[in-house]
């Protein structure tokens, strides 16, 4: 089965959480990053927003050098704080769609929604997220979806800012050829130099080196770029998040309300994660139960006991009325189940 990743970026992430707080700035040209003393300051850009932009102003900037691109513009200090609050918020809009999650930074990740078959569904995934984080945090993001990591993070490069961009397998040659090389992740300004030096600008140029070339340029990153210009990454999402943890998902065929299929399945999970506790000597102290509905809407419930244990009753009796809840108290039909053990203790 190909995989469906995508890529989420919240859109000039910094700049835009201090329009939304100053709304008076709305319009205004926004820089985040050190004092500029007027033109004097040290420091360097943090993020701008996309008037900002406009006028060559980027991360990384030197902050005396944008003060002379644009002295008018707005600048601001930034509060970290703020920022992590906002973004933890975030991510846990993000959670609710797939438990598959790599937090690339602040204000970045990847999710796996391969569970989802189709990218016409993963278009409507896409715009439910997009515009549950508008709706809950006023902010915009920009998404990129595809078969793998590489493609969903170039395709959500291009469809900044607030934009969706689907990149199916069939249409990555037609998609990666055109764009400048230093558009591939892994080319910077000094290997882009090597190459245009030998008249390489775009992808398209890029794929007429062998690889042996490009691996006599730049040693083991030579490998890596010639995959990259072909659309190959066989990277996986990471959930680094969740190392502690044991857990098993399953989607149905077809949404479904029937009690019996749910529990049989159901039963089969906690089967599955009994077994692999027992074989690697660990005992659990919280369980969580994942239910997502026929809308995409994904939510969980847990429980923690006061001691660890890997008793399969008690996995069995508290994880099914968990499960019994979600069914009670939501109509909606049921497109997966999962079970999730953590706070594991290695006990031998």
């Amino acid at each position: 089965m190909e995989k469906i990743i995508l890529h989420i970026d919240m859109d000039a992430f910094f700049a835009q959480i201090e329009e939304r707080e100053n709304p008076h700035f709305k319009g205004m040209p926004l820089v985040v990053g050190a004092d500029p003393k007027g033109g004097k300051g040290r420091g360097v850009v943090a993020t701008a927003n996309y008037i900002a932009r406009k006028y060559g102003i980027h991360s990384a900037l030197p902050i005396s050098r944008a003060y002379r691109l644009c002295p008018k513009a707005v600048f601001l200090p930034p509060d970290h704080q703020l920022y992590k609050r906002v973004s933890a918020s975030i991510f846990k809009i993000i959670e609710k769609f797939s438990s598959t999650l790599e937090s690339v930074s602040l204000d970045e990740a990847y999710i796996d929604i391969s569970f989802l078959k189709n990218y016409k569904e993963a278009k409507e995934l896409a715009k439910k997220l997009k515009a549950e984080i508008i709706k809950k945090q006023k902010l915009t993001s920009t998404i990129g979806i595809g078969p793998n990591k590489l493609i969903a993070k170039l395709a959500s490069e291009k469809a900044k800012p607030d934009g969706l961009l689907i990149i199916k397998s069939s249409q990555i040659r037609k998609f990666l050829e055109p764009l400048d090389i230093q558009d591939l992740p892994g080319i910077g300004p000094k290997t882009a130099q090597k190459l245009r030096v030998i008249d390489i600008y775009t992808i398209k140029d890029i794929k007429k080196l062998v690889k042996s070339k490009l691996i006599e340029m730049f040693g083991v990153a030579g490998e890596k770029i010639y995959e990259k210009a072909r659309g190959i990454d066989k990277s996986f999402v990471k959930s680094y998040d969740v190392i502690k943890s044991v857990g098993k998902e399953y989607t149905f065929e077809k949404d479904t309300r029937d009690p019996e299929l749910i529990f049989k399945t159901f039963n089969e999970l906690i089967r599955k994660i009994h077994k692999e506790i027992l074989r690697n000597d660990f005992h659990f102290r919280t369980l969580t139960v994942i239910c997502r509905f026929q809308d995409f809407e994904t939510h969980t419930k847990a429980k923690t006991f006061k001691n660890s244990t890997n008793n399969l009753i008690v996995l069995k009796k508290e994880s099914k009325k968990l499960l019994l809840k979600f069914i009670v108290e939501n109509p909606k039909l049921i497109r997966l189940i999962g079970l999730r053990v953590s706070g594991l203790i290695y006990k031998k």
